[in-house]
């Protein structure tokens, strides 16, 4: 049986070693209301208690709603520090400056927020001697699902390693709120977009296949189809040596 205890103790001092290392006053990152923001918050939290999580909202209907309000609970519970960054007009500056010189294709606009994003976590992590923690789980990695110099920057992420499924197990183990398990897990790119909804498979294949290989033909299919298609933001990027 897993030890939750012990590894969230692990955990912790992991997250102790890099802000000492950094020499680091303090942690920030993306409260988005999800699965994984809420367990790298909470474990933030428990390392360092100058944690502050941005709330982010971007466009998106949901950022100002659902994922707010879910934001706002774990913060509560957690005694995390929260604070409100809206990026929508930021957003929609930015698009309107760019169509006149280019016709932007849907990714590259959904790219966007994320990179927003993170440019206001590093503005804040820079101001105040913090570092920026990742959020991102191994099945959205391996899949490639996140976006390059968007979610995909950080300085270190405390849960890199658990899938989906093992996100959902230490959210439970800590009594997080069950409907923020239960909600479709979304970026939050555009109102109706889920992950699994966009990927086309489910994060119980995926982790299924990451954790024993056993999938249908027709799941291995979309599973490598993905990872292959998304090599390039799991290396550092090419440079010339003669």
């Amino acid at each position: 049986m897993r030890d939750y205890a012990v590894e969230i103790q692990k955990r912790v001092a992991f997250i102790r070693g890099v802000l000492d290392s950094a020499g680091a006053s303090g942690i920030v990152y993306g409260n988005s209301g999800g699965k994984d923001s809420a367990l790298t918050g909470i474990l933030c939290k428990k390392a360092c208690d100058n944690t502050v999580g941005l709330i982010m909202p971007c466009g998106s209907r949901r950022n100002n709603m659902e994922d707010k309000e879910d934001a706002e609970m774990v913060a509560r519970q957690f005694n995390i520090e929260l604070r409100t960054v809206d990026l929508t007009a930021v957003r929609s500056a930015f698009v309107d400056t760019l169509t006149d010189e280019v016709m932007l294709t849907p990714d590259a606009l959904a790219n966007i927020a994320p990179r927003l994003r993170m440019t206001a976590l590093y503005a804040v992590a820079a101001s105040e001697n913090r570092l920026v923690a990742g959020t991102g789980n191994r099945s959205e990695y391996y899949m490639g699902y996140f976006t390059k110099w968007g979610d995909g920057a950080y300085d270190f992420n405390p849960v890199a390693d658990l899938t989906v499924t093992e996100i959902y197990e230490f959210l439970r183990y800590l009594n997080v709120p069950e409907n923020i398990i239960t909600k479709a897990p979304s970026a939050g790119l555009y109102d109706g977009q889920t992950d699994e909804g966009e990927m086309g498979i489910t994060y119980k294949s995926i982790d299924e296949f990451l954790l024993t290989g056993k999938v249908s033909d027709e799941e291995k299919k979309i599973i490598e189809r993905y990872h292959n298609a998304s090599c390039h933001k799991r290396r550092l990027p090419l440079a010339y040596k003669e």
